[in-house]
């Protein structure tokens, strides 16, 4: 018999809602989706839909209002070693050198330094870091320092890796290379990865599966299955198949993105105002 594959993310007919001054808010509402073991699986929708709240209830971080989450058959009640997370800010610890925020983890786990240093220094070596494993922090770009905070989150070996947005703040030549060190990693490792992002090429280029949100209270609206071959180069954005894929995407997103900002454009329309964005209709630009 062969090695039982681990990582299965089951999340079952989830809803989150949350108390403001206002009354209570429906953050998300009877979602249902799975995440198979090694599989790469993004998340994408308009803004302010739930998918930052959806992942927090995966990793632990938030409690759901209704139904469950489970990875491996084992109900997620808080946060784990198993689960990985890395956020779109940088969260490393500045006064901690690479190799020492890498192996934090896994000193925290009871790790012999020997066993632990040669862990950080092998994972370093796959992201292209191992010549600034003993630099601070401050002395890094965006890109490294993120590239050092997700292997951080794969060094203690969990099931599960998420990620929210973490490319969102890098500017567009270093987000291609960090997604293509991501995909890079996560086929050498055949690790399970849950991926937010609002970029729908990104969505595209990392995933085997792509589920799309709705506007708030965000549910799932589609489930997309990417069927390009790996591993994944970037010509081939510019491929048909790609394109197309994209325009699929950008259609359901655009029809959430209307329905999330609905109020304004009806209170535009309303009162009569005309707008016109170099010879697009606001409807157009969303």
């Amino acid at each position: 018999m062969g090695e039982i594959q681990k990582g299965r993310i089951e999340v079952k007919n989830f809803g989150l809602s949350y108390d403001t001054l206002d009354g209570p808010v429906e953050a998300v509402c009877d979602t249902s989706l799975h995440v198979e073991p090694g599989e790469f699986v993004s998340i994408i929708g308009p803004s302010g839909c739930g998918k930052s709240t959806f992942l927090n209830a995966v990793a632990g971080f938030l409690k759901p209002t209704t139904g469950i989450v489970t990875v491996d058959d084992e109900l997620v009640e808080g946060p784990s070693a198993d689960r990985g997370m890395v956020f779109q800010q940088y969260s490393l610890f500045p006064w901690k050198t690479v190799r020492e925020n890498v192996e934090f983890g896994l000193k925290m786990k009871g790790q012999d330094r020997h066993k632990r240093g040669s862990s950080a220094r092998t994972l370093l070596g796959l992201a292209g870091l191992l010549a600034f494993e003993n630099q601070y922090p401050d002395r890094l770009s965006g890109g490294m320092k993120q590239r050092v905070g997700i292997v951080r989150a794969l060094a203690t070996g969990p099931k599960v890796l998420l990620l929210d947005e973490p490319f969102g703040a890098l500017d567009a030549q270093t987000r291609v290379i960090m997604q293509q060190i991501l995909t890079n990693m996560w086929q050498r490792l055949k690790i399970s990865v849950l991926f937010v992002t609002h970029d729908i090429d990104e969505a595209i280029f990392l995933s085997d599966r792509v589920y799309c949100m709705t506007a708030r209270p965000g549910t799932i609206k589609a489930e997309i299955k990417i069927p390009l071959e790996r591993p994944r180069q970037q010509s081939m954005m510019m491929s048909s198949e790609f394109l197309a894929l994209r325009r699929g995407l950008m259609s359901l997103i655009r029809e959430e993105s209307i329905k999330a900002m609905g109020g304004e454009i009806n209170d535009l329309a309303m009162q009569g105002l005309s707008i016109d964005l170099h010879g697009q209709s606001l409807a157009d630009v969303l």
